[in-house]
């Protein structure tokens, strides 16, 4: 019985030995699956993405809006099924010619036609119709050089350091490069700016849902206006992203 009493504490200490060893064990086997599970940081892309609508707003940010906003009644026009299959194909044989290309015509195009397809993009639909985007077209050759430097500049950031090998490697086969020398021959640039947030009447922020979302779909229009247009090859879309403003960025 003495001897049983003695062995007591070694046998307490044993087992909390155990324990400790066991906890150890479990915790490291759980942050080794929280690390595997965690996708690598990708700041270039991930922040870009971000709709940003996780800022800080006023907590009166709705005075100034209208809650009973009018209808606004659809009409739309209705065709026989002979004709939708004729206009989808023509449609889809329009856009099927579309192609990214890095070689551009310097010919000159009406700025009417211009403003004709930055209308349609904007006819994009958008989180809670807010609307989040800016077009701004540049045809001044000092601002395209400018903006072909700054562009260059980040590009070139992106091949040597933030894209990594594999993205590199798998755009060797398009031999595409940070140089964009098109950027100074085509006779417009369209800058489409991502507007985090927006202005009420009294001067509160006002969010834009899905902003990054909303823009990207008009960036489609655009790019199907673009390719109704009558003069094929002459534009570019300048998709970097820089900031411009507190609430708006180019993408």
């Amino acid at each position: 019985m003495a001897l049983f009493s003695s062995l007591t504490p070694v046998f307490i200490a044993i087992i909390c030995v155990l324990i400790g060893v066991i906890m150890k064990k479990t915790n490291g086997e759980k942050e080794k699956r929280d690390t595997k599970s965690k996708h690598p940081s990708r700041p270039w892309v991930d922040e870009d993405l971000k709709d940003g609508t996780d800022h800080p707003l006023e907590e009166e940010e709705w005075q100034g809006l209208e809650e009973n906003v009018a209808h606004v009644p659809f009409t739309g026009e209705r065709y026989s099924e002979a004709e939708m299959i004729k206009r989808s194909q023509a449609f889809y044989e329009l856009l099927n010619k579309r192609r990214s290309v890095r070689f551009l015509s310097d010919e000159p195009v009406p700025r009417e036609v211009i403003d004709n397809v930055i209308r349609t993009a904007g006819t994009s639909p958008s989180g809670a119709h807010t609307e989040p985007w800016t077009f701004v077209v540049v045809q001044d050759p000092y601002l395209k050089r400018k903006i072909r430097e700054i562009v260059e500049e980040e590009e070139e950031i992106n091949y040597k350091k933030r894209m990594g090998d594999r993205w590199v490697n798998d755009l060797k086969r398009l031999r595409t490069n940070w140089i964009k020398e098109y950027l100074d021959t085509a006779p417009y640039l369209i800058l489409i700016f991502k507007q985090v947030y927006g202005r009420l009447p009294n001067g509160k922020k006002k969010t834009h849902y899905y902003n990054e979302i909303s823009v990207s779909i008009a960036c489609g229009i655009l790019l199907a206006a673009l390719q109704v247009r009558v003069f094929p090859g002459h534009l570019s879309l300048a998709d970097l992203c820089l900031r411009a403003s507190q609430n708006a960025c180019i993408e």
